[in-house]
């Protein structure tokens, strides 16, 4: 069955498929992405290829406002399709926390 997650700090209602991120995902040609929660406007966010920015820019019309809290990425890893962990960030160079798919 397809899984929404509900956005923490979006519109009610406003949220995303599970299957978007994975199909964001393969066409990115990663197997993971960065959670890059940040208290700031989506202009001046540090970390453009990450799970918070991508959120913003396609799912809720508050983007200036953080949504890939602990909570959601832990939801999302509920769903059984990704594990959380500490990957390369593609905008720092750093190991940051991020989510990986399974498989």
């Amino acid at each position: 069955m397809e899984q929404f997650i509900e956005l923490p700090y979006g519109a009610p209602g406003e949220g995303f498929m599970v299957s978007y991120l994975i199909t964001y995902l393969q066409a990115s040609r990663k197997d993971y992405i960065i959670q890059g929660q940040v208290h700031c406007r989506l202009a001046d966010h540090p970390k453009p290829n990450s799970l918070d920015v991508w959120l913003r820019r396609n799912f809720t019309s508050r983007q200036d406002t953080k949504q890939a809290t602990n909570e959601l990425v832990h939801e999302i890893t509920a769903t059984g399709l990704f594990v959380e962990g500490r990957f390369i960030c593609p905008d720092s160079g750093r190991k940051c926390k991020g989510i990986r798919l399974i498989g």
